[in-house]
């Protein structure tokens, strides 16, 4: 019996699926790569994370995802990078597929999909448009597998935002019957997902704000490039926030419109952290000082959302912290003090491990369009309707995925 034959029922002889999901956040420091089992229907439970892999960029890669991003490419050489990186990003992309098959002991072959974000480059809701990079194709040539990916471009078709999108995975596995929840991603940008006891008619979810975007551009300006991150919140947890520049930076705008809304880097990215590095070598101040108040803004830009922007201001019984900031003991402590009486825990107290959880997310959305099962949830991206995200690369045999 082939591989793929054997892995086409679980251990209670359901039929199950087998589907990698590749995330690439806003921070743009690498894949993080899934690979996932899911009932091969409608149902989301139970599944199993069987392996996890995260293959780092470079950090000249990095560099050049920020500065594309930034609209910072050589004049004339705009259009030559963006084809550049949409084939070395696949090439990245499809290695991380292939190293986490391999770590599960799995071969490709068993695979029904792989489902990937892509490297979002742009964000522009307003326009209707958002633009991830990483060439499906390339990775379908690499692997062998279809691969599902552009999961952004049919919600706003849709009348949406383009995100954000994760919520749809965290009502399938992190809601509770009987507990008020938030689920709060920390990648680059902090969106967060209201989970009312019970009701999931009631979700709620947004992108809050910059999370690890400003604080790593921050790092990277004021080290030279020495440092990517503020790696285990050393630097926050020496400084003290500054309360005037922590003033100024809640007073935004963008904070205080009501969802569905999103954001990225064109708002919090490296331009931004420049000019906040700039000014601070200027004035002679500790460098850790300014981590510490970008962290102090994100916790309250958090915190205000779970008191104000949630319907009738509920308690939150639980908040699940995921991405690269729940590893954050600087964050996770300010969320503590920020919201008394709010159990601050990371997705790993609840099964689901904090740094896989958006790959698991992208795996579970591409099952979905396989199945051709809605995967998103119009009333958080501000969608017209329920639809079907993301287009379909066939595998190498050319036969699309049943």
């Amino acid at each position: 019996m082939r591989q793929s034959e054997r892995q086409s029922k679980g251990s209670g002889g359901t039929p199950v699926m087998l589907v990698i999901g590749l995330m690439s956040g806003t921070s743009a420091d690498g894949v993080d790569a899934a690979l996932v089992e899911w009932p091969d229907g409608p149902e989301t439970r139970p599944w199993e994370l069987r392996a996890f892999c995260e293959l780092p960029f470079p950090a000249a890669l990095q560099r050049r995802v920020h500065a594309l991003a930034a609209g910072r490419a050589a004049p004339g050489e705009a259009l030559r990078e963006l084809a550049s990186l949409d084939v070395l990003l696949g090439e990245h992309f499809a290695a991380a597929a292939a190293a986490v098959a391999r770590e599960a002991g799995v071969r490709l072959d068993a695979v029904r999909a792989i489902a990937s974000h892509g490297q979002t480059v742009a964000h522009h809701p307003e326009l209707r448009a958002s633009l991830q990079i990483g060439d499906p194709s390339v990775i379908a040539e690499r692997t062998g597998c279809a691969v599902v990916a552009d999961f952004r471009a049919r919600d706003l078709a849709a009348g949406g935002e383009g995100a954000p999108l994760a919520p749809f995975f965290h009502l399938a596995a992190l809601a509770d019957p009987e507990e008020n929840r938030v689920a709060l991603n920390l990648g680059g940008i902090a969106n967060l997902t209201w989970l009312p006891a019970g009701d999931p008619d009631g979700v709620i979810a947004f992108d809050v704000g910059p999370a690890n975007s400003l604080v790593d551009g921050v790092v990277a300006c004021l080290t030279g490039g020495d440092e990517r991150m503020d790696r285990d919140g050393r630097r926050a947890l020496r400084g003290r926030s500054d309360d005037a520049l922590l003033a100024r930076l809640l007073d935004d705008d963008y904070l205080l419109r009501p969802p569905p809304k999103s954001t990225g880097r064109e708002r919090y990215g490296l331009a931004e952290a420049e000019k906040l590095a700039a000014e601070w070598q200027r004035a002679r101040r500790d460098p850790d000082d300014l981590v510490a108040t970008l962290v102090a803004f994100t916790v309250e830009a958090v915190a205000r959302a779970c008191r104000g922007l949630l319907p009738d201001s509920p308690r939150v019984d639980r908040l699940l912290v995921g991405g690269g900031g729940a590893r954050n003991p600087a964050v996770l402590a300010g969320l503590v003090r920020a919201l008394p009486g709010t159990a601050v825990q990371a997705f790993d107290q609840v099964g689901v491990p904090a740094d896989a959880a958006e790959a698991i997310a992208f795996s579970l959305m591409g099952r979905n369009t396989l199945l051709g099962i809605p995967n998103h949830l119009p009333r958080c991206t501000g969608a017209e309707r329920d639809a079907v995200l993301g287009e379909i690369v066939p595998g190498r045999s050319g036969a699309l995925p049943r």
